[in-house]
């Protein structure tokens, strides 16, 4: 049986560098249009673990660093590169 980590990075995007990353990101269709919307639903995710009792902790995805990464390391800016992307920054 695996444990349950004791904290688990979220990719957090801020307001002013939402809709940049929405259109730069392969799936960004599938994230809400509002900025708004998608915090309180992060935030809902967020609390939900929490209580679970693991640490969330937020990773800032800065569009330029985020894209830059991801020609780097020759993967596709979608939902899982982007908790891989949290995670490995979490760890530093």
């Amino acid at each position: 049986m695996m444990s349950r980590p004791r904290r688990v990075a979220l990719p957090w995007y801020a307001a002013e560098h939402y809709e940049a990353l929405r259109q730069s990101l392969s799936d960004g269709g599938k994230l809400p249009v509002q900025y708004e919307a998608w915090r309180a639903s992060t935030e809902q995710f967020e609390r939900k673990v929490q209580c679970s009792g693991v640490e969330v902790v937020r990773v800032p995805i800065e569009p330029d660093a985020f894209s830059a990464w991801c020609e780097v390391a020759g993967l596709p800016a979608d939902g899982a590169v982007r908790a891989r992307y949290a995670a490995e920054a979490l760890k530093h």
